[in-house]
């Protein structure tokens, strides 16, 4: 039999030969380092027999599959730790994700796990690496499948295959085995247990059993593995560093924000938090104007029936709120969408009136089960940075383009560097298959006359329409979806929206969905862990944070704090009667950027020595009016 190599090199082999069989006919060295094989484009065990003709490709610990694998691995291996040290446990599922992998349980009566509980759980673990286990993997009919889980008590191994035969009509499924434990899996996995080089548990939490708050509480375990030990430890550096950015504990240290279950996942906005707010909402409101948006008002409360046309009420009415008014039913909108299509709708329009871009800062609620969500990163309460722009079809890739180019320019403010998916039509969806083709071809179309790259991310538009979504990496290396730039021919058909052609008759506007932070209150817990709560000038809640050296000089503090108000400038004068040490010490908490210690120097000469957030002692001492201006200058230029 022959096989294909990535370099067209063919290479010949035994009949039956397996994916080990062909690393070590390339080489002994490679035969060591190889975890699994691609075949035609599938990854799969190295025990594997290969079809005569495919086209494959070594694996190794310098794939960028590798990491996945090994991190699959590990998840087995925790799940065979915790089985011998718990008796009766349940298992479920437990998959490698980004930056890790988990493992959900169901513990027996009485066993109460805890992190813990981990450096015992690890230490079974590295017995099972050490022993070196093989993995192995059998292929049997989905009624022996259940009929060992069952005997066993593994009451979620028996669901899940009674789920692939009905939607998938599996009659076959396969079994991973390492060492005593035997998972339901497709795999593939590396070859034996020792290929885990460095691993270690990080979080416990609780999750329903499929995502369904009315089934079982599960414990989910979370762990992460990597290739070597150097990058792990540096993956942990990066985690501890991340502790000390989270939002949630700096949103309360800096008094931005807090929770409160009368209203859960809605924040409550503290003075500072909506200095940040009211800086982002001035530069969205300013650029907006820049570029020809106009800004609407939509009320949060609408007609059923217009949620019944827009589509919603079939495809996401489990994530809305209803009520009703007057034995009226009505829901809370979700989107505001349908809102703006209304204000199109309320006056003829001319070929010559278009296009036409309306913007709001509008507030929608969505409901998110409770157990998904975190601080500001998923709320129920959401303020979009939204948009929609109504045009004709000839206008269409130009006005995604400057979308995308709007985009860019907001997030080169913050140093963020765009990385761009196209979401292709989901199985769930309205509209034709042919209004689908356009929509995709006019964003490709746009992201290839701008020369950007991008990734295709099929199957994973809005129900409405394809999308193109902008993902961005924050100071630690994290990805965040932020923008999103959505072309939709159905709405516009669903609701009868026209405009008068040049040559007289009706024709049909295309209708372009447009956000850039994606809601303020998601954007500004990415930005407090971006920064570590160590805002740019222009977005700090206390821009300066003046310091009387005594009593005797908290009226000239407070004169100059009126000086920086009338620049436009945010400032706060501490007057306690602490020492000023204390005080300053204090201040480099609270994070203001500058700090002023006024004492009588200051008085005699209308001057100050402006110290700077975490350096050592005062800069150059400079007269107040020019460093108020210079001030000014940095704000004005949003400088990071």
């Amino acid at each position: 039999m022959n096989v294909m190599l990535p370099d067209g090199t063919v290479l010949e082999l035994a009949e039956g030969a397996t994916g080990g069989d062909a690393a070590l006919a390339i080489g002994e060295g490679l035969a060591r380092a190889a975890l699994a094989i691609e075949v035609n484009g599938e990854l799969r065990d190295l025990g594997r027999e290969l079809p005569d003709g495919a086209q494959i490709s070594i694996i190794t610990g310098k794939s960028p599959e590798a990491l996945e694998l090994v991190r699959h691995d590990t998840a087995h291996v925790l799940a065979a730790a915790v089985m011998e040290l718990y008796p009766g446990v349940k298992i479920s599922i437990g998959p490698p994700i980004e930056n890790g992998f988990y493992y959900d349980f169901e513990f027996p009566e009485g066993a109460e796990v805890s992190d813990a509980d981990f450096e015992r759980i690890e230490a079974k673990m590295r017995e099972h690496i050490k022993a070196k286990e093989v993995f192995t993997r059998e292929d049997i009919s989905t009624g022996d499948a259940m009929d060992k889980f069952t005997r066993e008590g593994q009451d979620y191994k028996v669901e899940l295959i009674e789920d692939l035969i009905k939607n998938e009509g599996a009659e076959t499924v396969s079994l991973y085995t390492n060492g005593p434990f035997t998972d339901l899996c497709r795999g593939p996995h590396a070859t034996d247990t020792s290929k885990i080089k460095a691993f270690k548990l990080t979080s416990i939490a609780g999750a329903y059993w499929r995502g369904d708050a009315n089934r079982t509480m599960l414990t989910r375990i979370y762990g992460t593995a990597f290739l070597s030990k150097d990058d792990l430890k540096e993956h942990l550096a990066m985690i501890e560093e991340a502790k000390k950015r989270d939002h949630r504990r700096l949103g309360k240290q800096l008094d931005l924000f807090h929770f409160n279950e009368l209203s859960p996942g809605s924040p409550f906005w503290h003075p500072n938090g909506m200095k940040i707010w009211s800086s982002l909402q001035e530069l969205w409101s300013k650029e907006n104007a820049r570029r020809g948006y106009h800004r609407v008002k939509t009320p949060i409360l609408l007609d059923v029936e217009l949620w019944k046309i827009s589509g919603h009420w079939d495809k996401y009415r489990d994530n809305m709120y209803f009520t009703d008014v007057e034995d009226r039913p009505m829901g809370i909108k979700p989107m505001n969408c349908p809102a703006h299509l209304q204000i199109y709708k309320n006056e003829r329009r001319s070929y010559r009136d278009l296009p036409i871009r309306y913007s709001e800062d509008g507030l929608v609620h969505r409901h998110e089960p409770s157990g998904t969500l975190h601080g500001l990163m998923r709320v129920r309460h959401i303020t979009q940075d939204d948009a929609h722009i109504f045009c004709t079809e000839e206008q269409v890739q130009q006005e995604v383009i400057e979308c995308l180019r709007f985009g860019f320019f907001i997030y080169e403010i913050f140093g963020f560097e765009p990385r761009l998916e196209l979401s292709t039509r989901p199985e769930q969806r309205v509209g034709t298959d042919e209004m689908w083709d356009r929509a995709e071809a006019a964003l490709e179309n746009a992201l290839q006359e701008e020369g950007l790259e991008y990734e295709v991310n099929p199957g994973d538009g809005a129900f409405y329409g394809p999308k193109i979504d902008l993902h961005m990496k924050d100071s630690l290396g994290r990805s965040w979806q932020l923008g999103t730039v959505q072309l939709d021919y159905s709405m516009p058909e669903r609701f009868d929206l026209t405009y008068t052609g040049a040559n007289n008759e009706e024709q049909r506007p295309v209708m372009i969905h447009r956000a850039l932070f994606g809601s303020f209150e998601r954007f500004i817990g990415i930005l407090i862990e971006h920064y570590g709560g160590d805002f740019p000038l222009w977005l700090a809640p206390i821009q300066v944070q003046i310091i009387p050296v005594s009593d005797k000089h908290n009226d000239y503090a407070n004169e100059l704090a009126g000086r920086l108000l009338d620049a436009g400038m945010r400032a706060h004068v501490d007057e306690r009667t602490e020492s000023v040490g204390k005080k300053i010490r204090e201040a480099e908490l609270a994070k203001a950027p500058y700090m002023w210690v006024v004492g009588d120097e200051e008085i005699q000469t209308d001057s100050v020595a402006p110290r700077k957030r975490h350096d050592e002692g005062d800069g150059e001492r400079a007269d107040i009016g020019e460093t108020i201006e210079k001030l000014r200058e940095e704000v004005a230029h949003r400088e990071r």
